[in-house]
């Protein structure tokens, strides 16, 4: 079976793009949507990262957890945000190679955002039997191609739910 490097999916949100890239642009906010992902590390976690900053994600799946190293590969407020992941460990991101990019587009729609988040996998010097064990034992069975469907539907209907929800000025 060929790999799936890239999924994306998208879904409206009723608020404008700026106020969506703003919630997504902080990643030391994203553990409050995803199911995965408890936050990370920056310098300033109240204000959008920057192009080329460097942060440190902590995540979880069942028991275990782990760090990864990013950096911030796109910063155009209300229109794109992404990183890269690029170190991964148990305590500390030491293993250093290309692992997976996150990427954010933010569409106008009448008066809403669609909003796209696409996850890579970066992992294209793996190969495909490797790949495949390690994907099934680390999600429980899937590749990560389905896993991240899953986990790429609920980060964006968390979103969705808060932004919808929380009051404007």
């Amino acid at each position: 079976m060929a790999r799936t490097f890239t999924v994306s999916r998208s879904v409206l949100i009723e608020v404008p793009p700026a106020v969506a890239y703003e919630a997504i642009s902080r990643p030391a906010d994203m553990g409050r949507w995803s199911p995965e992902n408890l936050g990370a590390t920056v310098p300033a976690p109240d204000e959008s990262a920057p192009l080329g900053l460097t942060f440190e994600g902590r995540n979880k799946r069942g028991a275990f957890r782990w760090v990864t190293r990013c950096t911030v590969t796109a910063a155009e407020p209300g229109s794109r945000f992404a990183f890269r992941v690029h170190a991964i460990g148990l305590k500390h991101p030491r293993l250093r190679g290309p692992i997976a990019t996150w990427e954010y587009r933010f569409e106008q729609d009448g008066d809403a955002t669609r909003v796209t988040e696409t996850w890579t996998d970066d992992r294209r010097s793996w190969p495909t039997f490797v790949t495949n064990v390690f994907d099934r034992v680390a999600t429980g069975g899937q590749t990560f191609a389905d896993f991240q469907v899953r986990n790429i539907d609920r980060t964006l209907r968390n979103l969705k739910r808060e932004l919808e929800t929380a009051p404007r000025s």
